[in-house]
Order: C-alpha cells, then sequence, then structure tokens
C-alpha cells in the first residue's frame, strides 16, 4: 500500500551532458506539507535537480513521481497542470510588463475558455473567469505585500522585490508542490526575514509542500524539516538539518575538514 503523505518520489536519477555528470543515482523523498532543502557547494547539481523535476531537463535514467504519477516525459507545462510550481535563479520575469501582468501570467493553466468564448468578453463567460482570476491575484499581492508596486513595471523594481514578484507568479499557479531555487539570493538580511516568513506561511497556511535550494546554512536550519546535501552530482547525506549538518561528510563538502574529527578544542561559540 502507497504512502499517503508521499507526495515527490525521486529514484536513481542520472544526468550528464556530454562527458559531464551533473547527477549519479540520486534518490530521495518528500512528503506532503514538508519544507524539503537541497543544499551542497556551487556545481554539485542543485538546480540540475529542480530542471529534472520541473521538466526542464530529461534525465538520463531513474524515475520521478509526483503524487503517485510518472513525471518523466511529461512537458513542463503539464507538470504545472498536476501541481508543481517553481523559482528560478536567475529572474525570470517579464520585464517590460506589470507586476499585475506578471502575476496574472501564473493563472494560464487555470484558464478555461478558449479562442471563441474569449471572443464574446461581455457576454461570454470569460469577463467573470477573468474577475475571478484577478481576485484571486489580488489575494496574492496582499500576502506577500506588494501592493504598492502592483502597477509598476517588473523591470525597474529593486532585485529584491523583483524576487517577491517571481515567487508571486509561482504562487498564482496554485501548486500542491513548489519549487524554489535560490531564493533568498542576494537579498540583504530584512529581505531574507520577509521571505523566510513568507515561505513558512505558503507552507502552513497555503498548505503547499516546499522543495528549496538555499545558500544560507541559517534558514535552512531554521525552516527545514528535512534536508538533503548534493556533493559533484551525488547525494551524501538525507535526514534532519541538526543530522545533516553533524555529518563529518557534509562538514568536508563545505568547510574541507578531514573525515576524522579534531582533537584541537573548539572555541566557544564557534560555528560548527
Amino acid at each position: 500500500m502507497s504512502d499517503p503523505t508521499l507526495q515527490l518520489e525521486v529514484n536513481d536519477i542520472s544526468l550528464s551532458f556530454g562527458g559531464v555528470h551533473a547527477l549519479t543515482d540520486v534518490s530521495f523523498s518528500v512528503n506532503q506539507g514538508e519544507i524539503f532543502s537541497i543544499i551542497g557547494p556551487n556545481g554539485a547539481g542543485k538546480t540540475s535537480m529542480l530542471n529534472c523535476i520541473s521538466g526542464r531537463y530529461q534525465p538520463n535514467k531513474g524515475s520521478i513521481t509526483f503524487k503517485q504519477q510518472e513525471l518523466i516525459g511529461l512537458r513542463p507545462n503539464d507538470r504545472c497542470t498536476l501541481g508543481i510550481g517553481r523559482t528560478f535563479q536567475n529572474l525570470a520575469l517579464f520585464s517590460h510588463m506589470t507586476v499585475l501582468d506578471n502575476i496574472m501570467v501564473g493563472r494560464h493553466h487555470l484558464l478555461k475558455n478558449g479562442f471563441l468564448s474569449g471572443s464574446l468578453y461581455w457576454w461570454g463567460g470569460a469577463r467573470k473567469e477573468e474577475l475571478t482570476h484577478r481576485a484571486k491575484v489580488e489575494d496574492i499581492i496582499d500576502f506577500l505585500e506588494i501592493a504598492h508596486i502592483r502597477k509598476s513595471i517588473a523591470g525597474t523594481l529593486s532585485y529584491g522585490l523583483r524576487k517577491r514578484v517571481e515567487l508571486a507568479r509561482a504562487v498564482a499557479l496554485h501548486p500542491d508542490l513548489i519549487l524554489l531555487d535560490e531564493p533568498m539570493a542576494g537579498m540583504n538580511l530584512e529581505e531574507k526575514e520577509d521571505m523566510a516568513r513568507y515561505i513558512i506561511d505558503l507552507n502552513e497556511e497555503w498548505g503547499m509542500t516546499v522543495v528549496m535550494i538555499e545558500h544560507d546554512m541559517g534558514v535552512v536550519m531554521d525552516i527545514s524539516n528535512r534536508v538533503m546535501v548534493l556533493d559533484f552530482g551525488k547525494k551524501i547525506a538525507d535526514g534532519l538539518p541538526d543530522e545533516v549538518m553533524a555529518n563529518p561528510r557534509v562538514r568536508k563538502a563545505y568547510l574541507g575538514e578531514d573525515d576524522e574529527p579534531s582533537t584541537a578544542p573548539q572555541a566557544q561559540g564557534e560555528v560548527a
């Protein structure tokens, strides 16, 4: 009998680009309602893993199931329809469009009216449908506290605000699983604290499962239920945050420490 809490299952995923092995036999699972973080040094294969889940990359071997449905072979937009949304490490907004219009793009797969009914905007169901979707978008705008920029052109905004708008567009997909690729990269401390709060609220109040890549270990330790570590495309650890960060292989990957514990005394307050 299948586990009703299991939402995402990745089995033996390998991905190569020519002779470069981006991922090698990576397996992990994510339960419904978790905040699951993927960490590792630069070039470890973290974004490649999210690209395999979202459909940007097709792995060379392995399987990925979401709510017991195989994802390999499905197009990215089909995965959106199943309930998978994502943000990108490099911003992918329409810079010439307003914040409101960028977020509305995230609702495109939920639109039911076709060309004919859309052409009869005032007499068909298209107007009512658009008003419904705009109301949903306004809820997201209020939640992420970006009402003051709703009519601003996305390309004119600060980096931190553009990251928030991209999160809003991913949320507009109404996903069950949201993939966040370095959502706090380039942010100052206040912006990071705000983003962490939004992620927690999306998880706890909006019911979204979160798979997140993040380099800020303080954030990872504070908000993650479980953590997986990749190094050179291979999984080297998977478990509770405290357990993972105490793993000698993880310490070696991040800090260059030897596998054997140091005999030197550790200064009080030193970060392990």
